[in-house]
């Protein structure tokens, strides 16, 4: 059969029509895709220790639940920790507030002073700006306990769906390769491998750079004697799994509630100190821990972040990494989509001396 070769210009139109077609499919079917994605992480992640739990004669289904046990109780201990610092923030918040309300009061004296703007005229100004504000927060305050209910929800499938993926991983295996002729059957095997091979580096690098973060982050708050130290330390960790965002987010956030709670100066340590942890780590620990088989070039890495923020929103901004990375690993297996892949990776020596 002799095959049909079409124009660049009409390849390139067809493949920006598929891509956003597959896109606005992957928004529309978000409440699927975005819990089945996350449950292929975690699954992928788990196939280790599920397999040698089976290996010492322990049955299938036994083993995939154990699996997803051990990981919930792990994620529960985190989170029961980061709840408590919360709830001892929360405690602490009449104090935080009233001292929100002196800085505000400052900051009027300054303007009145500098500008010649009294406190009744910014107190208009400030009323006229926040009225849709407000309007929007008390609209979404209703809906709010069905969003929680929708999380618990949604998180209950994750988990549902990890067990059954490792439960049926050998199906699904079988699945995947019939789908191609069996001269393809070696690139389908390496892409399965390699795939799996990246989800692991990129799950337990970040799970494992998470950790060594938080360490690192309370440590240095701990002797700038900033308060909510723990609580700053293990919030600037998780934002910092978001690539490039994330860092300057926890870095607002903690600036702020230390000026809050302290001095100026205080504030500009702490900002000073998360960017230069953040630079150790996108430099020293991020690829030693995580490794060069997720490695993608930081234009990317942004693209990606911020069309998975379109799309799939928050949850999106971390799942299309992998997500790419896996296209990766496939488009390096089809001599058509070679190029794509080269764009998606990073400058190698040889590239960059060209």
């Amino acid at each position: 059969m002799r095959e049909l070769k079409l124009p660049f210009y009409v390849q390139l139109a067809l493949v920006l029509i598929s891509i956003v077609i597959i896109l606005i499919l992957m928004r529309a079917g978000s409440l699927i895709f975005i819990p089945l994605f996350f449950a292929l992480l975690i699954s992928v992640t788990l196939y280790p220790l599920c397999d040698r739990m089976e290996r010492t004669g322990l049955p299938r289904s036994l083993a995939a639940f154990f699996s997803v046990l051990l990981f919930i109780i792990g994620m529960g201990a985190f989170i029961y920790l980061l709840a408590v610092q919360i709830i001892s923030f929360s405690q602490d918040f009449p104090e935080f507030r009233k001292r929100i309300i002196l800085l505000i009061a400052d900051l009027q004296d300054f303007i009145s002073r500098k500008y010649h703007v009294n406190a009744s005229q910014q107190i208009d100004y400030l009323n006229n700006s926040t009225t849709n504000i407000l309007e929007r927060v008390a609209n979404s305050i209703g809906g709010l306990f069905t969003s929680v209910l929708e999380f618990v929800i949604w998180t209950i499938f994750v988990f549902v769906f990890s067990y059954f993926i490792l439960f049926h991983r050998r199906l699904l295996y079988k699945f995947i390769t019939s789908l191609f002729k069996p001269s393809m059957q070696d690139k389908v095997n390496t892409v399965i491998a390699d795939t799996r091979s990246i989800i692991n580096h990129y799950i337990l690098g970040l799970l494992l750079e998470m950790t060594i973060m938080t360490v690192v982050n309370c440590s240095v708050f701990f002797l700038l004697g900033v308060k909510y130290a723990l609580l700053l330390g293990m919030l600037a960790a998780v934002l910092n799994i978001v690539p490039y965002l994330g860092i300057y987010t926890a870095t607002a956030i903690a600036m702020l509630v230390t000026f809050a709670n302290g001095t100026l100066n205080e504030a500009l340590g702490v900002g000073i100190s998360l960017i230069v942890v953040h630079f150790f780590d996108a430099n020293v620990l991020m690829p030693r821990i995580v490794g060069s088989r997720v490695k993608m070039n930081a234009l990317i890495t942004i693209l990606a972040v911020l069309a998975g923020n379109l799309v799939w929103g928050i949850a999106g901004m971390f799942l299309f990494i992998p997500l790419t990375a896996i296209l990766k690993v496939i488009f390096e297996q089809i001599e058509a989509t070679r190029p794509w892949a080269l764009l998606i990776g990073a400058e190698d020596k040889l590239t960059q001396k060209e």
